[in-house]
This record gives structure tokens, sequence and C-alpha cells, in this order.
């Protein structure tokens, strides 16, 4: 099954919460069997649901470790949203 995902970090109490959020952007990009699009709110995925779970566990597990406090928001969708299309309007 093909899902969609979205994904908010936010770095509680890191000094450069930028850095591991692009960071965290850049690991994912890495990841196999998905598509990202990332826009100034959120990281959009999308793929078979094992390589998003898989993608977002590795990813969320090497943030988590680093030492810092972060919040990870993640909203899924059993859905295989077009995520690089502007949504059609009526």
């Amino acid at each position: 099954m093909r899902i969609t995902a979205e994904l908010s970090l936010y770095p509680l109490a890191s000094e450069d919460p930028i850095s591991r959020i692009t960071g965290f952007i850049r690991d994912l990009r890495e990841q196999p069997g998905v598509e990202l699009v990332t826009n100034q709110m959120s990281t959009q995925l999308r793929g078979e649901m094992q390589d998003v779970q898989q993608a977002v566990n590795a990813c969320m597990r090497t943030v988590m470790e680093s030492g810092d406090r972060v919040v990870l928001v993640a909203k899924y969708l059993n859905a295989d949203l077009p995520i690089n299309s502007q949504p059609r309007l009526a």
C-alpha cells in the first residue's frame, strides 16, 4: 500500500534549531524508496508504507539520539497524494 506522510520537527533546546531541522531533512532525502517534498512548514513523503515508515523511523532515531530534545509531529494518510503538484481548488 502506498501512503503519504507529513512531518514537522521541532528542536526544543537546541542552540541551532535550523541545522537540526535541515539535517533531519537531508537524512530523509537519502532514504531509499520515498519521494520527498519540503516547504517552509513541513516535509511530505510518499511511497510504499514500509519504505515511508522505515525512513521516518531511521531519521527519527538519528535525531533523537543526538542528545537534543525534539518533537516530531507526523501525520499519515493511506493515500498516494501527488505531493509535487499544487492542489486543485474548486
